[in-house]
């Protein structure tokens, strides 16, 4: 499932911003009096009625300037046009309608997509009468709101659950969805490449050439395989604004949607701080994931080589030690199937389903082999337990005490649950709940 992109457009200081953290319930976009205060793009979530959105804070938009810097903005504007799902429209019902807000009406429809109009700081009945005004802008029913109280927000938010494409929520799940994620020039576009047999990806020595998530669907012996290239994902503070930020989005939004990530390691750089936060935002959004070291008909080889490499591996990404390691050569094809194969091994795993009375019988053997600590002279008992979803497989642990559930007793569970029964390459939701 991914998450409809919902951007904030309009004028400077009109208060995108401080709609944008009321949205969020979180002081995260600055918030000054000026003009001009938000140039960069910024992105959060928020829930509303079950639906995750990603609000993108903007720039003001200055139609008509030739300013470099106010250029620069509405770049970054234009590409949170592009990228999102619905756009909310602000305009400032002191000011009325201006020129630049007529401007940005006719780009918006320009967009084709579902505009929100947003009139704000109709803070009273006057105000919000005023905001009729608006209709002018040809854009529907104007929604009085004020972002610094919160007044009238709710019935916006309901409306941009009607005008979000609902197939945005949710992906057909037709196949497996397989992301190739890492950091840019590990070789995700040759992998793409060699896997499909032709060139679909532009395959480039310099860092950055694939901007885009790209989709390639495929008949993998008789199942069907979405594989999805991503743009590298490069250290936060070294991504460049504009089209690359852009990209790095498109990027955690593949991850979002895929059920399968392969993170591709480049053996002759060994694993990096950022190869950890890449492995870390799959595990985040309880993907599974398989880790592939490319580039290893690069690296001089003895009888040891692959030990040492998987101990060097797994003593730098300990957090994801559940998952199976390939190592392939992009450009020569070495061992490339493999790692579609062992991708859908892994989605299999993520499928599994413990029936009760098995997974109390575990239990009991679990608890029996170490039994659970006590804390304060208090011991921690497990009562029950029961598998409440799949993929990730997801239990619940019915206990007289859930705050007695120390972090290492957790991993033990964690890890006989694996020994016994597998899930390899998929993370695992543990949830401990007092008994009733």
């Amino acid at each position: 499932m991914t998450k409809p992109l919902v951007a904030l457009v309009g004028r400077p200081n009109v208060g995108k911003s401080t709609l944008f953290n009321r949205l969020i319930e979180e002081r995260l976009a600055i918030v000054e009096d000026l003009p001009g205060t938000t140039r960069d793009r910024i992105y959060a979530d928020a829930e509303w009625g079950g639906i995750i959105f990603v609000f993108i804070d903007t720039g003001g938009l200055v139609p008509d300037s030739a300013d470099d810097l106010v250029a620069s903005v509405r770049g970054q504007v234009q590409i949170a046009i592009d990228e999102a799902e619905v756009i909310i429209f602000l305009v400032d019902v002191k000011e009325g309608v201006t020129a630049s807000d007529l401007e940005i009406a006719h780009l918006l429809r320009r967009s084709s997509k579902p505009v929100l109009l947003a009139v704000n700081k109709a803070d009273n009945e006057s105000r919000r009468q005023e905001a009729m005004e608006f209709y002018e802008l040809g854009l529907g029913d104007p929604f009085p709101i004020s972002a610094l109280h919160g007044t009238g927000t709710g019935d916006l938010l309901d409306a941009l659950l009607k005008a979000a494409p609902s197939e945005t929520w949710d992906v057909p799940t037709e196949g497996t969805r397989i992301a190739i994620v890492g950091r840019p020039n590990v070789g995700k576009s040759s992998l793409l490449n060699t896997i499909l047999g032709r060139q679909r990806m532009i395959v480039s020595e310099t860092p950055g050439t694939t901007r885009d998530a790209v989709d390639s669907v495929i008949d993998w012996n008789g199942e069907q395989v979405t594989l999805i290239d991503t743009a590298g994902i490069r250290r936060r503070g070294r991504v460049e604004p504009g089209i690359e930020r852009y990209s790095v989005m498109r990027a955690l939004r593949a991850i979002q949607r895929a059920d399968v990530a392969l993170l591709l390691l480049d053996a002759t750089e060994g694993v990096t701080e950022q190869d950890a936060h890449i492995a870390g935002y799959v595990v985040d959004e309880a993907k599974g994931l398989v880790i592939v070291v490319n580039k290893w008909d690069l690296v001089e080889k003895d009888t040891y080589t692959v030990q040492e490499y998987t101990l060097e591996i797994r003593r730098a990404l300990k957090f994801v030690s559940y998952c199976p390691l390939v190592f392939v050569s992009a450009t020569s094809g070495q061992r490339v199937k493999k790692a579609i194969d062992v991708a859908l091994d892994v989605q299999q795993a993520r499928s599994i389903r413990i029936p009760t009375g098995e997974l109390n019988r575990l239990m009991g053997d679990v608890v029996a082999k170490h039994a659970p600590p006590s804390k304060r002279g208090k011991r921690l008992k497990i009562y029950y337990a029961t598998q409440i979803g799949v993929a990730p497989p997801s239990f619940v642990f019915f206990v007289n005490d859930p705050e007695l559930v120390h972090f290492s007793y957790e991993r033990y569970l964690e890890n006989q649950f694996r020994e016994a029964c597998g899930f390899e390459g998929s993370p695992l939701r543990m949830t401990f709940q007092r008994r009733r």
